[in-house]
């Protein structure tokens, strides 16, 4: 008796403490929260071959405005840009973001998002209590929630008939071994088949059980998320959650072994694994509920969306909180843009600059490392920003509802064997099938052509400068080709540079754009300024001098002839 009643006291004691410490761990959660909102993560490490499986696997054309392609997003450094902005609480959030991102949907869709943004701004109780509901979902295997409502799904296997066979052959040897214990040496033969069967099985749907395994958390999280009104109020229908939850009760032997965090994990994933294993479980029930998980495939992806949108918009909320200079996006369906202190959210003490097109687009001339490429990426990071997140950093701005393409960051192709210039051929076409369409679009290009000769990529940018140029769109393009200036002048493109000043044999750039031309270059001061022989520095300012004057009577002419 005694015995009985130290084990009721012990495991009393283990309950007490387990209830304590949770709540301890519950205490410090919400102090963490609170104390990190409004600051990036501490995360130096991303995941992007995780964090975009979702854009990847589930992106569709359906009630899309625009996919941001891959160039676009290599060239505006985006990937840098998101690990800024992520805020997010649960992996399926960060999916999400990712994929909003990179999805350019409609404009009520937009002010919608931009409306639940301000909820959590305003609301610091609710956010909270959200924000601990998501933490249940920060584990890296809610990544591969996803996996189970894709569209290729997991091929059921043809030897089913089999594991359920050698399923009963396990339960019999050992129930005829209650009669003769002869019969449970018949097991063993049985469990090291079944091995080979569950490990053989294990491999090809692991990252589906994994995704299995977060359901029963996602569905609860998102079930909690919806009880509060405020959130409620933002979706006309949540009856997935009720279609979801027809099915938890088939995965529950799952779900529970991929929830063992704690210290007796390890062996309780023992017994757990020797008991799937002798019985074969893992096949027959993951075959038996797979045709009711793809019956229910749009009920996971609307669970999915509802939990990604509503850790988004916290994100968002965060990044606004801690970024006291940023606007909401104003549209006009007029070819203008309005950019009032704009500046970059990666770049530190960042220049503000402030930019009005009007029924014209824009060529950004100037010297070495003055900020031409910096601003045009600046603009465009804040028009996705803009019409997918719905605020951006500058005090002001507004643009057309464009899509945006761009042409930036190109390199030889060595592996297929394509030149700087041929890549370049490529992706501009692109933009100028795009160009066709009759939505207005942006499009952004850096330095064209530069992989060829002078006169030649000077007639054939001029060329395709003004065919860009059509209709609505706005082209954004910055060159060291000063000729071009004069050659777009008269095709509605104005005129802006940046420049530099030199202090103490230093160059000092103010980062500040402004109306016209440049006056001179910095290239060769540059060389001065590293001490290149003198020699070098007196021929090439007598040679570019004498360039100068010949361009001025002849080249203009000449390219204006081949144009």
């Amino acid at each position: 008796m005694n015995w009985i009643l130290g084990t009721v006291l012990v495991l009393t004691v283990i309950y007490l403490v387990s209830i304590r410490l949770k709540k301890a761990r519950k205490k410090a959660a919400r102090n963490a929260l609170i104390e990190d909102w409004g600051k990036p993560k501490n995360e130096k490490y991303l995941d992007f071959d995780l964090i975009d499986q979702f854009f990847k696997n589930h992106r569709s054309p359906k009630n899309v405005f625009q996919i941001i392609s891959d160039n676009t997003w290599v060239d505006l450094d985006m990937n840098e840009v998101f690990t800024f902005l992520d805020r997010t609480t649960s992996k399926i959030g960060q999916q999400y973001l990712y994929y909003k991102l990179r999805t350019i949907t409609g404009i009520s869709d937009l002010e919608r998002f931009g409306k639940l943004t301000e909820v959590f701004k305003s609301d610091h109780s609710l956010r909270v209590k959200c924000q601990l509901e998501l933490s249940k979902l920060s584990s890296n295997k809610a990544y591969y929630f996803e996996e189970i409502f894709r569209a290729q799904r997991v091929e059921k296997s043809d030897k089913i008939w089999l594991f359920r066979f050698l399923s009963i052959a396990a339960i019999s040897s050992i129930i005829l071994s209650f009669f003769n214990p002869s019969w449970f040496l018949l097991l063993i033969p049985i469990f090291f088949i079944n091995l080979v069967f569950h490990y053989k099985n294990k491999a090809s749907i692991q990252l589906y059980l994994n995704g299995v395994g977060q359901l029963a958390t996602s569905y609860h999280v998102a079930r909690n998320l919806s009880s509060s009104e405020e959130i409620r109020s933002f979706y006309e229908d949540l009856n997935y959650l009720k279609n979801v939850r027809s099915i938890l009760s088939k995965i529950r032997f799952i779900e529970w072994e991929k929830k063992l965090d704690s210290e007796y994990a390890l062996l309780f994933w023992f017994i757990s694994e020797i008991i799937k294993i002798t019985f074969n479980l893992e096949p027959i029930l993951f075959y038996s509920f797979q045709k009711s998980l793809e019956n229910k495939e749009e009920d996971l992806k609307e669970l999915f969306l509802f939990i990604g949108e509503i850790d988004s918009a916290i994100s968002c909320a965060s990044v606004q909180t801690n970024n006291s200079k940023y606007c909401k996006p104003g549209f006009t369906s007029k070819k203008e843009v309005f950019a009032e202190e704009i500046y970059h959210p990666l770049i530190e003490s960042c220049i503000p600059n402030s930019l009005i097109l009007e029924n014209r687009s824009l060529l950004l001339t100037g010297s070495n490392m003055s900020g031409k490429t910096t601003f045009i990426r600046t603009f465009s990071v804040n028009a996705i920003l803009g019409q997918t997140l719905n605020f951006c950093f500058a005090k002001k701005l507004e643009t057309p509802f464009f899509k945006i393409y761009s042409s930036i960051r190109i390199s030889d192709d060595l592996i297929n064997n394509t030149s700087y210039y041929l890549e370049e051929v490529v992706r501009i076409k692109e933009l100028i099938d795009a160009s066709k369409e009759k939505n207005s679009c942006l499009f952004i290009l850096d330095e064209l052509f530069k992989g060829t000769n002078t006169v030649e990529r000077i007639a054939a940018g001029k060329s395709i400068l003004s065919y860009l140029n059509k209709r609505d769109h706005i082209v954004m393009v910055s060159t060291h080709d000063l000729e071009l200036t004069d050659l777009l002048k008269q095709e509605n493109f104005d005129l802006y540079h940046f420049s530099e000043t030199i202090e103490n044999d230093q160059l000092i750039f103010d980062h500040k754009i402004k109306p016209g031309k440049p006056k001179s270059g910095n290239a060769i001061k540059i060389l001065e300024l590293y001490d290149y022989p003198l020699e070098i520095i007196d021929h090439s300012k007598s040679s570019s001098k004498k360039t100068i004057a010949k361009n001025d009577s002849s080249q203009i002419t000449d390219i204006t002839k081949k144009v």
